[in-house]
């Protein structure tokens, strides 16, 4: 299965809980809450590169599975990581105490980030 393609935010999960235990400013929370973001995935082989455009800002992610990467995180602290490909549509990996997975079904992809008993949900569809 491949995760080519664009895909934009459609809707989100305990957002505010979750900025709030990375310790982020009440002011960057409403900021953030409400931008839509896109995100485009481009898979060559076990090669990733994805591109996140979210309001004015653009993230750029490239990784290969099973290579230790550097992955830069929600408030732009990049971290070294491997991420590893789970079922053929779940990427999965660590990041300082966070593990993510990303999880393609179909035309949806579901995005979830876990620290300690919470968990940030984001998904997105195929455009």
């Amino acid at each position: 299965m491949s995760f080519t393609g664009k895909y934009e935010l459609q809707s989100q999960e305990n957002f505010e809980p979750f900025m709030k235990a990375l310790g982020v400013p009440d002011d960057k929370i409403q900021e953030f809450k409400d931008i839509k973001s896109i995100s485009e995935i481009v898979q060559d082989g076990n090669k990733f590169k994805v591109t996140m455009t979210a309001g004015p800002k653009v993230k750029h992610t490239e990784f290969t599975i099973g290579e230790e990467s550097e992955i830069e995180m929600l408030l732009g602290e990049k971290v070294k990581a491997v991420v590893r490909l789970e079922g053929g549509n779940r990427l999965v990996t660590n990041l300082k105490g966070m593990t993510s997975v990303t999880e393609l079904n179909g035309d949806i992809i579901t995005h979830s980030l876990t620290l300690g008993d919470i968990t940030y949900k984001r998904i997105s569809k195929r455009i």
